[in-house]
């Protein structure tokens, strides 16, 4: 199955009640044989308008530190969230939302095969990494489950909401880089 073919099955999908308020699914974009994935947690608004993750405030912080270390989702990574709907009031996804949407990540993994990837925000982090991952203890830490190694950082929004923090992760994204770097991965 091609990611296309996949997305197609996903525009469709009805398996939870997220759909019922969704404008648009909000699949993935990016390199479809990326090595980097940066997986999400759901959909904002602009996200569900546009049908594409990370396109709002928190898209364009994500975007400048994506091309600070030499990638760009055009060029050399794919980008996903856990659900493919928007939750209303861009809540935080519910784990059973998760449970019924992770297949469609599964299958992206498959199909993609990338070599690492980051999760950006808790939410991810601690559905991909660990239940109990702290985003302010570990993030830009790489641990390997199923020969691809993980990483998590803060969300964007995170960051837009308390400053402070960019600076952290800006070093999470030069680690990802020195990593790519270490793994001879070209971009």
């Amino acid at each position: 199955m091609t990611l296309q073919e996949l997305k197609a099955k996903c525009a469709d999908c009805t398996k939870c009640p997220l759909c019922e308020g969704r404008t648009n699914v909000v699949f993935g974009t990016g390199k479809e044989d990326a090595d980097i994935m940066l997986i999400g947690e759901g959909p904002g608004e602009n996200e569900d308008i546009q049908g594409k993750p990370f396109v709002g405030r928190s898209g364009q912080l994500l975007d400048k530190f994506l091309a600070a270390v030499g990638l760009s989702r055009e060029k050399n990574v794919y980008i996903a969230n856990m659900v493919k709907c928007r939750p209303p009031k861009n809540r935080d996804p519910k784990p059973e939302e998760q449970d019924i949407c992770i297949d469609w990540l599964r299958e992206q993994f498959k199909i993609i095969r990338p070599k690492i990837i980051v999760c950006v925000g808790r939410i991810s982090a601690q559905r991909l990494i660990s239940p109990d991952f702290r985003v302010t203890k570990e993030h830009g830490e790489f641990i390997e489950k199923n020969g691809v190694l993980m990483m998590g950082t803060y969300h964007p929004a995170a960051i837009l909401r308390n400053p402070n923090n960019k600076e952290a992760a800006f070093r999470d994204w030069l680690a990802l880089r020195d990593k790519i770097g270490e793994m001879g991965i070209e971009l």
